[in-house]
């Protein structure tokens, strides 16, 4: 949720967030019927039958643990730190679109980044030497083409694709199975609090929530559901990250794996995804090429939201293939503020006045119209005139 979401709205996700017994689907559905969370959580507190909720969760409805709310309330308010609801506007349309979506995200970082061109990276927490070679130069080239790399924070190959990609100079998304503020496992400190500066860190479940087992197999729904298409590095018969495959291809996203020796259990998984209709991947290239075309889908998508919601903020833009970048006026005005050298969005924002999120946006339709590159340095160069 952005800064001019109510605290009662705020107040109203978190008592819903957390009162036992009401599900994704179910507080989807709620929102859905209801507008807001606000609604929701009064409809369920006067307007239902008593008998269609269970007696925990009509007693935390009624009174729900203030100081723990309290508490979920101090950590959003925090600089960078975001609830994205399901009514938000900012709720990433690419994870709204899969079954068994989740109702509300937990958010430190950029949350812009989740509207983004992802490919989520993933494989075996025991990863070879080879296969972490592997990771990091797949996850490297794939940053620099301007895809978002996305997984687990696990370790192994999840570990090494977000460090590759923050060496690069690049953002990177992790998808948590515990809350927010907590870290597993504890030896990625260093690597969660990079990832918060340069990238995102994305839960489902609320401030505090420690890490259980049933809790991972969840998030990897939300990894592949985030990302265009899931490349499986190296994974073992019986791997987490074949579950995450078979979720993107439920959602109907492109699952790629990289072969590897019969003669190596870790490739075994892999292997089986092959047979199973896999795209045999020996580059980054093909991952590129095959995705370029679904990532300029998504920034149309993303132009079309941003139309009607910023026409404001944005002057409004023209949608034709060649006005966002001549004829729209803020779009000139971006241009111009970034000269003919290297720019960092920070300085952007100072000079034109937008916010982040909208500055990432635009510069995702100009970088895919041939406008504008990004650079391992994290940093923007203009490529021709506007």
């Amino acid at each position: 949720m952005n800064s001019r979401t109510s605290p009662m709205a705020k107040e109203a996700w978190l008592i819903l967030l957390r009162a036992p017994g009401i599900g994704p689907a179910a507080l989807r559905g709620l929102i859905a019927q209801h507008g807001s969370a606000e609604r929701a959580l009064l409809h369920l507190r006067g307007g239902r039958p008593a008998n269609d909720l269970g007696e925990d969760t009509r007693r935390w409805l009624d009174a729900p643990d203030a100081a723990r709310i309290e508490a979920d309330l101090d950590w959003l308010g925090q600089p960078q730190h975001h609830l994205l609801g399901w009514e938000d506007p900012d709720f990433p349309s690419l994870l709204r679109e899969i079954p068994g979506a989740p109702a509300a995200l937990f958010v430190v970082g950029d949350a812009s980044l989740l509207w983004m061109p992802q490919v989520a990276m993933v494989g075996s927490r025991s990863a070879s030497a080879n296969g972490i070679a592997t990771t990091r130069r797949f996850s490297r080239a794939l940053a620099q083409a301007g895809f978002t790399v996305t997984s687990g924070m696990a370790d192994g190959i999840d570990g090494a694709a977000h460090e590759a990609a923050l060496d690069a100079g690049c953002p990177t998304v992790a998808v948590l199975g515990t809350g927010p503020d907590l870290v597993y496992p504890r030896k990625h400190q260093a690597l969660a609090a990079r990832i918060a500066e340069r990238g995102a860190l994305v839960s489902e479940f609320p401030p505090g929530t420690p890490g259980k087992a049933e809790h991972f197999p969840r998030r990897n729904r939300i990894i592949s559901g985030l990302a265009l298409g899931t490349l499986v590095v190296e994974a073992g018969l019986k791997s987490g990250s074949l579950i995450t495959a078979r979720y993107a291809s439920e959602q109907g996203r492109e699952v790629f794996a990289i072969p590897g020796s019969i003669n190596n259990p870790l490739a075994r998984g892999c292997h089986q995804l092959i047979r199973d209709g896999a795209r045999l991947t020996e580059t980054a290239e093909e991952i590129i090429g095959e995705l370029s075309t679904q990532a300029i889908a998504l920034a149309d998508r993303l132009r079309a939201v941003l139309h009607p919601r910023n026409e404001q903020a944005f002057g409004g833009m023209d949608n034709s293939s060649d006005g966002a970048r001549v004829r729209d006026p803020d779009y000139i005005r971006l241009l111009a503020a970034m000269g003919h050298d290297e720019i960092g969005l920070d300085v952007l924002g100072e000079r034109t006045g937008f916010g982040i999120a909208a500055l990432s946006s635009m510069l995702l339709v100009l970088e895919l119209d041939g406008e504008v590159c990004s650079t391992r340095a994290g940093t923007y160069t203009r490529l021709a005139a506007g």
